[in-house]
């Protein structure tokens, strides 16, 4: 058979620094954004600020959509913003009600985060999660297990240790549970070692990408130890595979993260939150917007980039290279724009009761079900939200109070956990202190209204609400 050349086109996806960049601004929040685009300018010479640019120059955001304090000055009787479409008025200055003007509470910027460890973003992945209850209780056993970098070292017949006596655990039954979490965000969590971190977050690309398939049998295998000291060349000549073959599968396995946990800090008490979007209502319907007046703007140096014509060939290899990465920053900064827009539409799409009416109205929503409705993978939408807030008519709220998971009611439909804790403390709020609402008849109580609970439910919900018992609650004063 003699040898012959063929040419054959194909489609490959890949691993780009340009995707890479846009993966990593997608998940920051906007003090760390600023810091970044920041040290952006001060490193790259092509980058400039962008003095006195329009709102609608901000990347993403559009000038129909721009918010209410981006635009002309309003004065309260304008048709925008009618008194009776503003049930919020009433209501207390919390964050599940109050004024649109946040002068009276502080400025929006001045609220304070709350904490968003690992953990706590893990577990609030499993509270939306479609798993049994049990396999919930396993699953929150195995991320308290979890370590900091993301990594889980603790071995299963301890985590089975930790769940007696509520739940007795087989080993087979904790790597099932350990499976579906492996699936959260960030990718490449719950692994127990290197490897089986890097075929977490290889598995998730397309099949199509450059040197997926040879990158996973290096990940699988003792070739990963071995290539810290023999290098591509060395596992070129080991797998009998072209150099420039392995080159491509380690540039890919380099340009996954190590250590996932880290990427996901948790927020000091003393950090400041700042809008990500504006949310309005506008003559009945809900609208969304960037919050682009907290963005630093950024352009490209036109001064520096008209010089590239007339520099020299290694100053302009100089100049052009830093001008691909300025191009690379705003498309990425374009690109994060137009998916935290176009997940919070999404957000407020579904849950315009709860704009309007408050807790009570949150209906449950998973990050699978917004992830269909956007066309986006639930990660990239987990990614979206984390540590993102919207200004709305009831305060500044991060976008993760969206969510939550639902109890089947008697009418066939489903109540979210919030709106039957928002009822919960309305009742508690509304008994005789001198003779408070046992878990049980609270339990009765919401039954009658149509939402079928356990007293165990009832007293799970109140703990989390940090209410005290019936009996501890009694006041005869």
């Amino acid at each position: 058979m003699k040898p012959r050349l063929q040419t054959s086109l194909g489609q490959q996806l890949v691993m780009t620094p340009q995707l890479r960049q846009a993966i990593r601004l997608l998940q920051m929040s906007t003090a760390e954004l600023e810091a970044e685009i920041a040290e952006a300018v001060e490193t790259n010479p092509l980058l400039d600020w962008e003095e006195n640019a329009p709102p609608e120059a901000q990347p993403g955001s559009d000038a129909s959509d721009r918010a209410p304090d981006e635009q002309a000055e309003r004065s309260p009787e304008s048709d925008d913003w009618q008194p009776d479409e503003a049930p919020w008025s009433n209501e207390s200055g919390s964050a599940s009600g109050g004024s649109f003007d946040d002068d009276e509470q502080g400025s929006a910027a001045e609220r304070v985060a709350e904490s968003n460890s690992l953990q706590d973003h893990l577990l609030w992945q499993l509270h939306l999660s479609h798993l049994s209850p049990r396999d919930r209780r396993i699953g929150a056993a195995v991320i308290d297990a979890i370590e900091d970098d993301g990594y889980l070292r603790t071995p299963f017949s301890e985590i089975a240790q930790t769940l007696r006596p509520e739940v007795t655990a087989g080993e087979d039954e904790i790597q099932t549970v350990l499976r579906q979490l492996q699936r959260f965000d960030p990718v490449g969590v719950g692994a127990r070692s290197l490897g089986e971190c890097l075929r977490l977050q290889l598995d998730v690309l397309s099949e199509q990408t450059a040197g997926r398939d040879l990158a996973l049998r290096i990940a699988e295998g003792p070739l990963l130890e071995k290539l810290p000291r023999s290098g591509a060349a060395g596992l070129a000549s080991e797998l009998k595979r072209g150099l420039d073959e392995v080159e491509e599968a380690v540039a890919l396995l380099r340009s996954l993260d190590p250590k996932p946990g880290v990427q996901i800090g948790e927020l000091t008490q003393d950090t400041y939150v700042v809008p990500d979007c504006v949310v309005w209502r506008q003559k009945g319907v809900w609208r969304a917007a960037l919050a682009s007046q907290h963005l630093p703007r950024v352009t490209i140096h036109r001064g520096y980039e008209s010089m590239i014509r007339r520099c020299s060939e290694s100053d302009a290899g100089y100049l052009r290279g830093h001008l691909q990465e300025a191009r690379w920053l705003l498309k990425s900064l374009e690109a994060r724009g137009d998916t935290l827009l176009k997940v919070t539409r999404c957000l407020i799409h579904q849950q315009a009761g709860f704009l309007e009416f408050g807790e009570q109205a949150l209906r449950p929503l998973t990050l699978r079900e917004v992830a269909a409705e956007v066309g986006l993978h639930e990660s990239t939408v987990s990614r979206a939200i984390a540590r993102k807030y919207v200004r709305t008519p009831r305060g500044t709220l991060p976008l993760r109070a969206f969510f939550a998971s639902g109890v089947s009611t008697e009418g066939g439909g489903e109540a979210s956990s919030t709106a039957i804790q928002s009822m919960i403390r309305k009742l508690i709020d509304a008994e005789n202190p001198r003779k408070p609402l046992s878990d049980a008849k609270l339990a009765d109580l919401l039954k009658s209204s149509g939402v079928p609970v356990a007293r165990r439910t009832v007293a799970k919900y109140r703990e989390a609400m940090d209410i005290l018992s019936s009996h501890e609650r009694v006041r005869m004063g």
